[in-house]
């Protein structure tokens, strides 16, 4: 079997976009006869970081013999945390090639959370994503962005999918009468959720599925919303498909992976008309982009559930398998 390296400062138990793309093109992987090994913060010792829990904050000491260990045939940094700056450190002194990813607005989230400038940031990610191969990125328009913003060379656009076997109409068993709206997020101040929450719904229940730092004070804001925390598989399917209409507030995504599980389940997304969902969403048909959240809602709510299923059908991993796999650099020293 051929080894691809994945290097990410995510630990494999979280549950976020990132996580969830490496765990899923994985299973693609082995049965390409591609064998991913992975260095992540657990490998070394790690802290959380004390404003946002889901962060972690590792010293990656001996990076450069736990990479010689695994002796790869392909490197990937997933992320530019500590363990992908160490990891990148050590490939680029031994000139050994790898690519990246580009799978987060970082400069955007450190600004929300910690006010630091973005374009302080964004000169960290040009000088990150300098010496790769190539830069994997979500969509089109992220691409546009990144090649906007300097980074220059081979940035691809690389989709993501849905596992069919889980998210699935037929978990639906709602019947007519109240209308059901449905977050799913990391509950995190960037992630724009009192935009959810506040929404004034006549005769709508309200559930936000996941957890994070902003939860506990979301949850005293807004006494009438559902909090039900994390959850995963068949679980979370059935919130998906038991909702009326899934509503996505966040206005900085990449892409919004929790969107397309939604749509595979025959429910609508109401969102903004932002980057996200509008490289996810098939507006008037898979849901509505509208700057005034209620209007979406209303206008998802006059769609054919079948129809939005049928408009699901264009994300596969086995695709964003694909595209990973044909953007590989060989890791021969130069």
């Amino acid at each position: 079997m051929k080894k691809i390296l994945i290097i990410t400062d995510n630990l494999p138990d979280q549950i976020n976009g990132v996580v969830t793309t490496y765990s899923n093109i994985e299973a693609c992987a082995l049965r390409d006869g591609y064998q991913f090994v992975y260095i992540t913060p657990g490998d070394f010792s790690h802290i959380d970081c004390p404003i946002y829990n889901e962060v972690k904050l590792a010293l990656p000491r001996k990076m450069g013999e736990k990479i010689e260990e695994i002796g790869a045939d392909y490197y990937h940094i997933a992320t530019e945390g500590p363990v992908g700056l160490w990891a990148r450190k050590y490939l680029t002194k031994h000139h050994i090639r790898y690519n990246t990813a580009y799978h987060t607005k970082f400069p955007e989230g450190l600004y929300t959370l910690l006010g630091i400038p973005e374009s302080i940031t964004w000169r960290y990610i040009k000088w990150f994503h300098k010496h790769t191969g190539r830069v994997l990125t979500t969509t089109e328009s992220m691409v546009r962005q990144l090649e906007s913003k300097g980074l220059r060379g081979n940035i691809i656009p690389w989709t993501r999918g849905v596992d069919r076997s889980v998210f699935r109409p037929e978990l639906r068993t709602k019947r007519a009468g109240e209308v059901v709206l449905v977050c799913v997020s990391r509950v995190s101040k960037e992630k724009n959720l009192d935009d959810f929450c506040s929404l004034d719904y006549f005769g709508a229940r309200k559930i936000m599925v996941g957890d994070g730092p902003y939860r506990a004070e979301l949850e005293s804001k807004y006494p009438n919303v559902e909090f039900v925390g994390f959850k995963r598989g068949e679980e979370l399917a059935t919130y998906y498909a038991n909702a009326d209409v899934f509503v996505f507030p966040s206005r900085w995504e990449t892409f919004g992976i929790v969107m397309i599980e939604a749509i595979a389940c025959g429910t609508p997304v109401a969102a903004y008309p932002v980057q996200g969902p509008q490289d996810v969403v098939d507006h008037g048909r898979t849901g509505y982009l509208r700057d005034n959240l209620k209007q979406a809602i209303t206008e998802c709510l006059t769609l054919d559930r079948n129809d939005v299923i049928l408009g699901s059908q264009r994300w596969s991993w086995d695709t964003a398998w694909t595209i990973f796999r044909d953007n590989l650099i060989e890791a021969n020293n130069e």
